[in-house]
């Protein structure tokens, strides 16, 4: 699943993604189960409300690592 983020359009952070959600471009979230929660519970509840998918990434530098960027992420959007 991660190898999609690596090669298709995608957003990076919590605003960009709830931004994503709001709009419909989001296809599928990924949270990293490392980040705060008070990052990830808003976007995920966000997600439950509009039927966008979930998954869980055990790290916030996996995550990060599968966007191309060299710091951690906690929340990104693959884009539909």
């Amino acid at each position: 699943m991660l190898e999609e983020l690596r090669v298709k359009a995608k957003v990076v952070g919590g605003k960009q993604t709830r931004r994503a959600i709001l709009d419909g471009s989001a296809q599928r979230v990924y949270l990293a189960q490392d980040a705060d929660a008070r990052v990830t519970a808003p976007i995920e509840a966000l997600c439950a409300q509009r039927s966008v998918p979930v998954e869980r990434v055990p790290s916030m530098k996996e995550l990060g690592g599968a966007c191309g960027i060299s710091v951690g992420a906690a929340v990104a959007a693959l884009l539909a």
